[in-house]
């Protein structure tokens, strides 16, 4: 197979975009889709086809790439591109999904004879724009050859899980990176929230931090977009992370244990989406401390 492919990218918000004008950069056919075709047309201009239905995005396509918001609305998806699908083709199904649904889309590949990759991404916005995320994926050996273009246009490095996307072995570790990243994020919120009711200037707790082990570069950018009001456009919006949280929770519960970090992030990040913060950056979980948006 030629390393320069046709690929549907179905689903263009945050990272859907990002990865298809890599795709496109790196002299990819690519033919896009989304359910707001509005958020699809600016690619136009990188030099992708904007596709009116997924069936005509999917046409005579190498690689389907699905990057939607979650597993139920990837599948509904898939159902509609079902006529145009052909037998062989390729699935890279990047939507963080959740452990039951990789099940029902892993099914709806063997129904049509696609052969299917559960290959979540870690990143965000910026790492997206670069082609710099980190592919987590699983699927069949004797197939990766015809993704590995792909995997390499959007990312910078692919981890392999497993053998079987089936199983889903990448979405497992995806919800496992998540429930870190998630936590840590509103456990930074918290700690700005409480230096601000307590009237302590946050340098001084980055100061004292500095250079030990509770250092993190990713606390000092997530709360910079706090302090400095830049939380738009959103490296990934606070309702994602919702419905992210929700996926791990739900994945404890389904295998006996108890998430009581993972249940408290779900719900600040509810409360924050409910104070009107749901397509802010998710350090935007912040103002959930708060029964009213705290003044400067």
């Amino acid at each position: 197979m030629t390393d320069k492919l046709t690929v549907s990218v179905l689903g263009t918000g945050i990272m859907g975009a990002a990865m298809a004008r890599n795709l496109a950069r790196a002299g990819h056919t690519v033919r896009a889709w989304n359910r707001s075709r509005a958020k699809a047309e600016p690619l136009a201009a990188d030099g992708i086809g904007i596709a009116g239905t997924p069936a005509e995005a999917v046409e005579g396509a190498d690689v389907v790439l699905t990057m939607l918001y979650d597993g139920p609305a990837a599948l509904d998806v898939m159902k509609q591109a079902a006529a145009a699908l052909r037998p062989g083709t390729a699935w890279v199904q990047s939507t963080t999904a959740g452990i039951k649904a990789i099940g029902d889309l892993a099914a709806f590949a063997r129904e049509h004879r696609l052969v299917f990759f559960d290959a979540p991404v870690l990143g965000t916005r910026a790492p997206a724009e670069a082609g710099q995320l980190l592919v987590l994926a699983a699927g069949p050996s004797e197939h990766r050859d015809a993704v590995h273009p792909v995997l390499d246009a959007v990312g910078a490095r692919t981890v392999w899980t497993g053998e079987d996307g089936a199983e889903g072995s990448a979405t497992r570790l995806k919800l496992v990176a998540n429930s870190w990243v998630l936590a840590v994020t509103n456990a930074g919120g918290e700690a700005l929230a409480l230096a601000k009711a307590l009237g302590v200037d946050p340098q001084n707790f980055f100061d004292a931090i500095a250079g030990g082990p509770l250092d993190m570069g990713y606390l000092r950018a997530k709360s910079a977009l706090v302090l400095n009001d830049q939380l738009t456009p959103a490296q990934f919006a606070v309702s994602t992370a919702a419905k992210d949280a929700r996926l791990i929770v739900q994945a404890g519960e389904q295998n006996g244990i108890r998430l009581d970090v993972a249940t408290a992030s779900a719900e600040r990040f509810e409360r924050a989406a409910a104070q009107g913060h749901g397509d802010e950056d998710m350090a935007a979980a912040y103002f959930a401390s708060f029964d009213e948006k705290p003044t400067a």
